[in-house]
Formats: structure tokens, C-alpha cells, sequence
């Protein structure tokens, strides 16, 4: 589903009645934000458009009502892990049923961290084990940009839904840049 759709039908249930009006300036706010990216290559644009801007604008949407601000880091926290998490969770655990799981997504997503211009990363990699340390992130830095830094440990978060409890991979993260830290030091591990 496209986000902004699914963001229109997730306000609608979680706040009722004040939904039209946020998603009414999210969806402007998120115009202006797409409006004013420039210099971006196509794989940033393309995880910045249908990623990370349409939350942003929720977030700044919600802190900027009256009614809603108090609560508009715990809104989009919930909307991030039940909606965003549980989805890509939902995803990652199907694929574990796949033969040689860990091998093929350890392979995959150390070439995907290789190839990206969305992070900067060192890898690190063993047959039980791969480290990934992030030392500049595109979420961390479009947080920043358009105003609401606060909401990034929202989308570090994700990743703990997306790949806690999982039967086949493990993962721990002592740190990530959107919680201050100097770095994201995520650790997977073959279980």
C-alpha cells in the first residue's frame, strides 16, 4: 500500500475525528519537503519520498496542532512499530522458511550495504556472523533536515521489530547515530 494512503487510513483509526485535518497537512508539508529535495540521486529520492518524508511530515503535522502535539512522538512511534515493523517483521519472517535463509540474506544484504549511497558503512563478516557499522545515515540526516531529529530513534526502532525474535537470525545493537551514539553498530548472527 502506498504510504500516504496508509498513513490517511492509520489517522482515521487511531485519532478519529482529527484525522482529515493532520493528513490534510501532512500531505503538505510532505509536498513541500519532496519539493525542496534536490541534489539527491535516484535511490535516495525514491527512500526519501516513500520512506522517510511521509513519516517526517506526520511527525511535524502532529506537533504542530494543538491538540495533538503532546502526543505526536508516541503517535508516530506506534504507527512506525505496529504498522511499519510489523509489516517488514512479517516479511522477514516468511522468507525465513526459505532453505539456506541466513546464507543467502546475510550475502544479500552485506552486497545491498556494500553498493548504497543511503549510508555510509564498514563491514565485517564471518560464516556465523556479520557486523555493519553505519557512521552516516540517510533517516539520521533527514530527521535533522527537516526539523524534528527527536523522531529518528522511532526509525531505529523498526529495526528491532523487524529483526528481533527471529528464528534463524539474531541481531543486537548496542548504538545507533539516532540515539546519540557515534554510530549504528548492528551485529547479525547465524542462530
Amino acid at each position: 500500500m502506498d504510504q500516504q494512503k496508509q498513513i490517511c487510513k492509520w489517522l482515521k483509526k487511531e485519532i478519529g475525528d482529527d484525522a482529515e485535518r493532520i493528513y490534510d497537512f501532512q500531505s503538505s508539508l510532505y509536498s513541500g519537503y519532496v519539493n525542496s529535495l534536490n541534489g539527491r540521486t535516484p535511490e535516495q529520492y525514491k527512500t526519501l519520498t516513500r520512506t522517510i518524508l511521509p513519516r517526517v511530515a506526520l511527525y511535524n503535522a502532529l506537533m504542530a496542532d494543538s491538540k495533538l502535539s503532546a502526543e505526536a512522538y508516541d503517535l508516530v512511534h506506534k504507527y512506525m512499530i505496529e504498522v511499519i515493523g510489523a509489516q517488514k517483521r512479517k516479511g522477514t519472517r516468511v522468507l525465513e522458511i526459505v532453505p539456506g535463509f541466513y546464507r543467502i540474506y546475510s550475502k544479500s544484504f552485506l552486497k545491498i550495504m556494500r553498493t548504497t549511497d543511503l549510508q555510509k558503512s564498514t563491514q565485517e563478516e564471518s560464516k556465523d556472523y556479520y557486523n555493519i557499522t553505519v557512521t552516516d545515515c540517510l533517516w539520521y540526516n533527514a530527521c535533522k533536515e527537516f526539523g524534528c531529529p527527536e523522531l529518528c530513534p522511532a526509525f531505529c526502532d523498526v529495526d528491532d521489530v523487524t529483526y528481533g525474535n527471529l528464528r534463524k537470525l539474531g541481531f543486537s545493537r548496542t548504538k545507533t547515530l539516532g540515539k546519540g551514539g557515534d554510530c549504528c553498530d548492528f551485529h547479525f548472527y547465524k542462530k
